[in-house]
């Protein structure tokens, strides 16, 4: 129903910046949230960011807020996730989400459709 396609990813030193998008297609993403989850070596999978389609409001884990903003550009079926003073500790596959859900809901059950992931290694 939704395709991701996520993009942007790369190397960066500590305190750098990287913009990760997310290209949607399919079904319409009026009633959708989406988001960015993460998963760094060796740990789970985590929540980073959500954003609805239809308001635009945002929510964030506490790990990121302040250095990290979701946004979307409806005309480009676009979210993107603009990631400020990166730490070691940010590296990780980064995950496009889409679903039938609220921003915060998200957080907590995840997501029904996902992007393949893009690499962001942070150096120190």
């Amino acid at each position: 129903q939704v395709q991701l396609v996520e993009s942007g990813g790369g190397l960066v030193q500590a305190g750098g910046s990287l913009r990760l998008s997310c290209a949607a297609s399919g079904r319409t993403l009026s009633s959708y949230a989406m988001g960015w989850f993460r998963q760094a070596p060796g740990k789970e999978r985590e929540f980073v960011s959500s954003i609805s389609w239809f308001s635009g409001r945002t929510y964030y884990a506490d790990s990121v807020k302040g250095r990290f903003t979701i946004s979307r550009d409806n005309a480009k079926n676009t979210v993107y996730l603009q990631m400020n003073s990166l730490k070691p500790e940010d590296t990780a596959v980064y995950y496009c989400a889409a679903g039938l859900m609220t921003i915060t809901d998200m957080r907590g059950r995840g997501a029904d459709y996902w992007g393949q992931g893009t690499q962001v290694t942070v150096s120190s």
